[in-house]
């Protein structure tokens, strides 16, 4: 009895988590993998080298791979930064453990100063950076908190019951292409030195409100109970896109500043 208990209680905890994730793993290894492309050579090898040897899409999902493990339970808010109707970000009362905004600020402090960190914290350092900027761009991980980010807004997709946050984190991106991470990169990395440049532009605080901006819009957007299709797909496909691309171009832009 005590086993089955057990059983469910993880289940449940599982599928918890699973429902608060930022983009799927494709959605994160995309970004990575557009981020890696556009590091400077030199930066490159810096990177995968305090990587122990690895790409930056091999740890792209490793924050919410570990969220279940005690010793990580302290960035279990990281992932988000919720606003709710009628605050913006800095009106908003601000999480106790810190979220979204506040972890990246202090990764890319600690990453600056790395002289100053043993290589193992500088990987882990460098593995929460890969991520967190991944999430900042996600579109619902700046919901509001009285809905957890749009877990609690039930919609249908495609005729199935599910919520518009996992519409964005993952079957938005499943269903408009069938492409692989790499296929993804290649379709989407076509712009210009200058374009790049422009989207990579901006701190991390402009980068969290443009996010805040977009999951106003796509509140206003969406109905409870609906069932969201083709329509929506092809709607909101450009603006997933550019979020891949921002997401990716502003990653490269902060490791080739850091690591310059």
């Amino acid at each position: 009895m005590k086993k089955t208990v057990l059983f469910a209680l993880g289940i449940f905890v599982f599928l918890g988590i699973e429902n608060s994730f930022g983009w799927g793993q494709k959605g994160h290894d995309i970004v990575a993998y557009v981020a890696q492309c556009n590091l400077k050579k030199g930066v490159r090898k810096k990177v995968v080298k305090a990587l122990d040897g690895h790409t930056l899409m091999y740890y792209s999902s490793w924050m919410d791979n570990i969220r279940a493990f005690p010793e990580y339970a302290h960035t279990s808010t990281w992932h988000y930064a919720n606003v709710d109707e009628g605050y913006t970000y800095e009106t908003m009362p601000k999480e106790p453990a810190g979220d979204v905004y506040t972890a990246l600020t202090e990764v890319i402090e600690k990453l600056r100063d790395r002289k100053n960190l043993p290589d193992s914290l500088e990987n882990q350092y460098l593995r929460y950076l890969i991520h967190l900027v991944g999430d900042l761009h996600c579109p619902m991980h700046a919901g509001r908190k009285s809905d957890l980010g749009g877990n609690l807004l039930k919609i249908k997709w495609f005729g199935n019951d599910t919520n518009i946050h996992s519409v964005w984190d993952t079957a938005l991106i499943e269903s408009v292409r069938k492409w692989s991470y790499t296929e993804w990169r290649d379709n989407i990395d076509i712009l210009p030195k200058e374009a790049k440049a422009e989207l990579a532009a901006g701190t991390p605080l402009d980068w969290l409100n443009e996010t805040v901006n977009i999951c106003k819009q796509i509140y206003m957007e969406v109905e409870e109970g609906e069932n969201y299709s083709w329509d929506y797909m092809y709607f909101n496909f450009p603006l997933l896109e550019l979020q891949l691309q921002k997401a990716g171009y502003r990653l490269a832009s902060l490791l080739n500043d850091i690591y310059s």
